[in-house]
């Protein structure tokens, strides 16, 4: 059984990988150079992007592999860990990565900015697919940072190579984007789901045993990160996840305060709601009308 790396500095994470460093908070990495090795469980403190070439199979999340294909964008964010110990023959590691410390973007824009780049947080098997358009743009912002590192540091340094890893996220949430609409087709499978799911938690027990569902519930359900599944339903439906759900919740509670002679209490409470008040608040902000109000509307 492999045993786990911890990768917490740059250096640590260079020395692993056979790769001088050039910077304390960032490097940009060729795998190529690194000696061949079989798979380790690994831990990171520090934001990792990688440009693999390898072929499927390569990567678990949890239990699942990830659905590999040459020319794919990997994001690991600190408190991650990745999983390539089902590789126990010899491999030698390809492509190329740029790593960089939380530190090193400390005082600059992209430290108010980095948690806006939700594709840090998603599964592996939500990675980004690139063409080869848009892989020579992430090799392009690569060298930029690359040759920023070969120069003498100075004053302008750190921030001439964090705009420059701004350039190269921005650029990465594009081609996300792009990704979300060339995959409409399978985006709509999951928007199917989603809507059969809503349908059958409120058809069930569930909201007296669970309360009101979460976003987080959905994900798991449909095998989503939190952050991809919200990111796919606001771009697919112009809304968020939790405005998707609160809008079923209330399509549910104007049909069972119309078409039955249960209290709001009662209405409230086979909802999810632990508090009647707090159902009568959010029914009034999405209505316009309190939940007896609108009753006496019809």
């Amino acid at each position: 059984m492999s045993d786990q790396k911890n990768f917490d500095s740059i250096k640590a994470y260079n020395d692993f990988n056979n790769h001088p460093t050039l910077h304390p908070l960032v490097s940009v990495l060729d795998f190529s150079k690194a000696n061949p090795r079989h798979g380790y469980k690994m831990s990171f403190g520090i934001y990792s992007i990688f440009l693999k070439d390898v072929k499927c199979g390569d990567l678990v999340y949890g239990k699942n592999t990830y659905d590999y294909q040459e020319g794919t964008l990997v994001f690991v964010g600190p408190g991650q860990v990745v999983d390539v110990s089902n590789k126990t023959d010899l491999y030698q590691p390809s492509g190329r990565g740029l790593t960089f410390h939380p530190d090193l973007i400390l005082g600059t824009p992209l430290a108010k900015q980095i948690d806006e780049y939700g594709f840090f947080s998603y599964n592996l098997s939500e990675a980004l697919h690139l063409s080869p358009e848009e892989q020579q743009t992430i090799m392009d912002c690569f060298l930029k940072i690359e040759n920023e590192l070969k120069r003498p540091v100075d004053k302008h340094s750190r921030k001439l190579i964090a705009s420059n890893i701004g350039l190269l996220l921005d650029y990465c949430e594009r081609f996300y984007d792009r990704q979300f609409i060339t995959r409409a087709h399978v985006n709509n499978g999951i928007l199917g789901r989603f809507e059969e799911s809503l349908n059958n938690y409120f058809a069930s027990e569930k909201p007296y045993s669970l309360g009101l569902p979460s976003v987080s519930y959905f994900a798991d359900e449909l095998h989503l990160s939190v952050n991809y599944f919200g990111d796919l339903i606001k771009k697919e439906t112009g809304r968020s996840a939790q405005e998707s759900i609160q809008t079923k919740l209330i399509e549910i509670a104007k049909d069972k305060i119309f078409g039955s002679e249960k209290s709001v209490k009662e209405i409230a409470f086979e909802l999810g709601f632990k508090y009647p008040q707090h159902f009568s608040r959010l029914f009034k902000k999405r209505v316009g009308y309190t939940p007896q109000e609108y009753r006496q509307l019809n």
